[in-house]
């Protein structure tokens, strides 16, 4: 009997990478975060424990995150990354190695998705294959994409946000925007150093975001937290009061540039399947979908119901899972289909 490895799934998030193993669910939910030691070229920590590091390591440790935007940044880390998350699940127990799915943005080039795939392969995969990020959300959320029937996903992650219009299995229009969850981090540490002359870091906007920020403050109830950071004129640590209002100033362009590119695929979608949107509403997925209020936002902008997924976090690589069950079905991602 051949001891073949179940086929697994994954988002490879800029923020965070998931892993969906066939028969188990998710089994892995870690920070895209590798620490190294640069005098050695050595890993020290990946994931949940690299992040603890991020801002905090000595002059010859640096904890990196090997994918900008939704692409590679750094190739030979994030091979280094996979393998490590491979190994962690157990595939490598197996005689023969996995078939391994992975997603990829929307508008991502050929060059970048053969170096998605090599870094799959050479992290222990036996047959490695992509899915564009909407279609894999689309299917984790449990839509019916093969229906002759439009389906629109907004998928809002770390470095990029995805759109499309899916019917008949395949894309029928998309477009994508490198802005994501970092995006917003990134607005508020702008924001709060020129406000309050306060120097903090992505991972104190990131906590600030998820505690007080919201896209749509009418229904927001007003609340205040105690950031602390360097004064930028005296160099000491202080800390200041920021409010939801303020926390929703400063995202005011990222999230612009997310109901952009979502009028941007509606206003070229077909006629047919736009009405079908009317009463089937968009579905938002991704951990920046669970900005408060981004759902009202969205509605009040489109006039079309927005509805959060069931699993936001988990879409995309539940989707990775189901699609390698599917192969036959599936279309290639397809360059002409994009909006650009």
């Amino acid at each position: 009997m051949f001891n073949f490895a179940p086929d697994i799934g994954i988002d490879l998030g800029t923020a965070s990478v998931l892993v969906y193993v066939r028969g188990r669910g998710i089994v892995l939910r870690e920070p895209s975060v590798v620490a190294i030691n640069k005098d050695t070229g050595r890993i020290i920590a990946v994931g949940t424990e690299a992040r603890r590091m991020l801002g905090r390591t000595p002059g010859n440790i640096v904890a990196t995150r090997p994918l900008r935007e939704g692409v590679i940044a750094d190739f030979d880390v994030t091979e280094k990354m996979l393998r490590y998350f491979i190994t962690k699940v157990g595939a490598r127990r197996y005689l023969f190695r996995p078939r391994i799915m992975v997603c990829i943005p929307a508008d991502v080039t050929g060059v970048e998705e053969r170096a998605v795939r090599q870094a799959a392969i050479q992290a222990g995969a036996r047959q490695a294959y992509v899915i564009e990020e909407p279609m894999a959300a689309a299917l984790g959320a449990g839509l019916d994409v093969s229906q002759a029937s439009g389906s629109m996903v907004v998928d809002i992650g770390g470095g990029t946000t995805d759109v499309a219009v899916l019917s008949l299995g395949g894309i029928v229009c998309a477009n994508s925007v490198k802005v994501g969850g970092d995006k917003f981090d990134e607005a508020i540490v702008r924001y709060v150093r020129r406000e309050f002359n306060l120097l903090i870091g992505e991972r104190t906007a990131e906590e600030v975001k998820l505690e007080v920020g919201t896209a749509y403050p009418r229904r927001a109830q007003e609340r205040s937290v105690s950031i602390r950071g360097r004064d930028v004129m005296t160099g000491l640590p202080r800390a200041v009061e920021v409010s939801t209002i303020q926390i929703w100033e400063a995202i005011q362009e990222p999230l612009q540039a997310v109901l952009d590119v979502v009028k941007n695929v509606l206003e070229r979608t077909p006629a047919e399947l736009a009405a079908d949107l009317v009463d089937k509403g968009i579905i938002l997925t991704g951990g920046g979908a669970l900005l408060h209020g981004l759902d009202h936002l969205i509605t009040q902008e489109t006039g079309l119901p927005a509805i959060l997924a069931d699993d936001p976090i988990s879409c995309v690589a539940i989707g990775t899972g189901r699609a390698l069950s599917m192969l036959n079905y599936l279309p290639r991602p397809r360059k002409e289909n994009r909006v650009m």
